[in-house]
């Protein structure tokens, strides 16, 4: 005899009542995937130099021509806001403080992983392309190679393209600007 286990699946609005509430924190590592309440991978030293390095180059290259949101959630729909380690965002002259951003403010969403590559790939991106949002990079900072995802269709990108160390990729939305696998994952 098999038991059937119920799961309670959170919204978004649940989700930040217990934010308000305090049942969560602002220390809880954290996001709403699916309903689900998951715990994020602790941040090594590897995925933060990458981070910072992501940040440094995309403002320097991009400039105003997009807000830069390291780490903050996105609106994906009524039971999903993951937190991406880095979202390009339409311009917006509150900068997103009356509410957070949703897949059509998305111009990219880049996850890096160093212990989640398996999680992001089977998971996180085939979420982000139920919800439509139009580009999103993955970046394996063991393998050192990044794979870009574009063309959303259902819960999977049609275009998946996977770049290592001397190529070169654009952001979709900003044709005209040229990045590395180099420029992102540095010298390491």
């Amino acid at each position: 005899m098999s038991v059937q286990l119920l799961r309670h699946k959170f919204t978004v609005e649940h989700y930040h009542k217990m934010i308000e509430s305090g049942i969560l924190n602002k220390y809880d590592r954290v996001e709403l995937i699916r309903g689900e309440i998951v715990e994020m991978a602790a941040i090594g030293t590897k995925h933060a130099g990458c981070v910072n390095r992501l940040i440094n180059l995309l403002i320097q290259i991009l400039g105003k021509r997009m807000i830069l949101s390291p780490q903050n959630p996105v609106v994906l729909n009524d039971n999903s806001e993951p937190q991406p380690d880095i979202a390009l965002l339409q311009p917006r002259e509150d900068f997103y403080s009356s509410a957070h951003p949703q897949p059509k403010d998305i111009f990219l969403i880049i996850e890096v992983a160093d212990s989640t590559v398996k999680y992001d790939r089977e998971v996180k991106v085939p979420l982000y392309a139920q919800a439509g949002v139009v580009e999103v990079w993955l970046i394996d900072i063991n393998e050192q190679w990044v794979e870009v995802f574009r063309e959303p269709a259902k819960d999977r990108y049609k275009s998946v393209e996977k770049l290592n160390r001397g190529e070169s990729l654009s952001i979709q939305a900003f044709a005209d600007v040229n990045i590395t696998v180099d420029d992102v994952l540095g010298n390491s």
